[in-house]
């Protein structure tokens, strides 16, 4: 989640200043296990954490870097800090050539997984390696006090193990949607260690396609997984059946859809087709084909939803939920996320950004709360879900109370060594503007509607039974979703949902609820 650090374009400078400082105590333990007059250092990777790397070792007389590694051909033959990028091919040739004694992986948002797996094959070639440590103990204000990822979720990230389910996805043949998204390539990642005998990744965009199957294959070929990239829209229903079939397709983790409120709410007919139709058309395919399992990543969004997008969400798991009813051999179930931290579009990254801008940073409202997760828990739940279902349920994770968003603000610029500007602190260095809710937006999101939540094997997830509609009243809601959508008809498209998802009025409309009046949250434990 806190990735963004190392993008930051213009760092405080005792920031970096304290990031080196750290490195440098963390180096010399390394470096007093083996003394000798000179250690020749490549750094593999060339984000902010391996050019502070670079820019702290030169404090060293016995140090030398002598070369940058990093995966992307477009920065090869470059030169950064007075040091060569090289290509990590022929690093036997590399390594003779400079005399390289010691590499270092500067990567430290990799999962356990992939580091192991490229510090085992970058140990081969008779080098020391070592891996740079975790950012949350990097990421520094400007008093050196480590910034953690607690301090942003205002509770402990739940544990990064599986407690079950690596069975669940053992040498199965799986198809991830939206597999360049966010979420889903930390699924992708975290379930090549599963041991699937193939991984089958489908996006709309051929760029987050190349960007995810690039990063994936050296973790898949240390994993002996077969990489299936695939191209195509959730909404080609010949296409869905023609992967599912072809590949033999055991298990659907279905997390392809549009997510930005406000965008969604202005490009109605695109996004409910998306969300919506789209589940339907991978959900029925997979029914189809004889899926063992389909998990749909759903959104607290679709609780009472105050949104289009949320809407669209509660469309898609009314959609799953009217399957997991009938007769059949998929067991069908649902995902509901908070707020991922580090996702495209999360409050989090937009505030780093306007940080290093100098601000001001922008708030809807003061009052604002957001249940938060991380981009790992994110996979994990659904991961985890896959594994627990029984056909039906929703299942969230106790993200404990909502964060609210203005002291998220606050946490942010304390923690990026500024002081907040306002009313009792006018000598301030960041300002926080408050800006009003956007269409669409709710002063607080909702994990469930109904009560009597139940816990599961893992005890931070929970697993709950929504309503849904009756076989004759979803059928009709597709056709006329359909039929209004192939018209271009989006005030038809919009009037279906209004129909289907019953605690959903659109904005606009004489009963639409003010966002300010909309019901307190409902914690999971009431």
């Amino acid at each position: 989640m806190i990735k963004q650090f190392l993008k930051v374009s213009a760092p405080r400078p005792q920031g970096a200043a304290g990031l080196g400082k750290v490195l440098l105590s963390w180096f010399g333990r390394l470096h007093a296990v083996r003394k000798r007059s000179m250690t020749r250092v490549a750094i593999y990777g060339t984000g902010r954490a391996g050019r502070v790397l670079a820019e702290a070792l030169k404090a060293r007389p016995n140090t030398s870097v002598v070369a940058f590694l990093d995966d992307d051909p477009e920065l090869h033959g470059a030169t950064l800090n007075g040091v060569q990028v090289c290509a990590p091919t022929r690093l036997d040739r590399l390594i003779a050539a400079r005399r390289i004694d010691r590499i270092i992986i500067a990567m430290p948002f990799m999962s356990a997984v992939e580091q192991g797996a490229l510090r085992r094959r970058l140990a081969g070639f008779g080098v020391e390696v070592h891996c740079m440590p975790p950012l949350p103990d990097m990421a520094l204000d400007g008093s050196d006090r480590p910034f953690s990822t607690d301090d942003l979720l205002g509770r402990p990230v739940v544990d990064d193990c599986l407690p079950m389910g690596a069975e669940a996805y053992r040498s199965r043949a799986i198809l991830i949607t939206g597999g360049g998204g966010t979420i889903g390539s930390e699924l992708c990642r975290q379930i090549v260690q599963c041991g699937p005998a193939k991984l089958v990744l489908l996006d709309l965009s051929e760029a987050a396609l190349y960007r995810i199957a690039k990063d994936l294959r050296p973790l898949a070929d240390t994993f002996g997984v077969e990489l299936v990239p695939v191209l195509g829209s959730v909404l080609d229903a010949p296409h869905i059946a023609n992967i599912l079939t072809r590949h033999g397709v055991e298990i659907v983790l279905h997390a392809a859809a549009y997510k930005h409120v406000p965008i969604v709410e202005e490009n109605a007919r695109v996004g409910l087709a998306n969300n919506a139709l789209g589940t339907a058309v991978v959900a029925r395919a997979a029914r189809a084909a004889g899926v063992a399992r389909f998990v749909l990543v759903s959104s607290d969004k679709a609780v009472r939803p105050g949104s289009l997008m949320g809407a669209s969400k509660r469309f898609a798991e009314l959609v799953v939920q009217d399957l997991a009813a009938r007769e059949g051999g998929t067991v069908f179930s649902i995902v509901r996320f908070g707020n991922v931290l580090g996702s495209s579009g999360s409050v989090v990254p937009l505030f780093q950004e306007q940080i290093a801008r100098g601000g001001p940073l922008t708030l809807t409202d003061e009052r604002a709360t957001r249940y938060f997760m991380t981009i790992p828990e994110a996979a994990r739940l659904v991961l985890t879900a896959g594994a627990l279902a029984e056909g039906g349920e929703v299942f969230v994770l106790d993200m404990g109370a909502p964060v609210r968003i203005g002291e998220l603000a606050r946490r942010m610029i304390r923690g990026a060594g500024y002081s907040v500007r306002d009313a009792s602190n006018p000598d301030g260095e960041l300002e926080i503007r408050v800006t009003g809710l956007r269409p669409g937006e709710k002063l607080h999101e909702e994990l469930m509607v109904r009560s009597g939540a139940q816990l599961t094997a893992h005890p931070k997830i929970i697993r709950v039974r929504e309503d849904h509609l009756s076989e004759l009243e979803m059928a009709a809601a597709l056709r006329d979703l359909r039929n209004a959508m192939e018209n271009a008809a989006d005030a038809a498209m919009i009037e279906v949902i209004r129909r289907s998802v019953r605690d959903y009025v659109p904005q606009g409309q004489p009963n639409a609820p003010s966002p300010v009046a909309l019901a307190r949250p409902y914690y999971p434990g009431e």
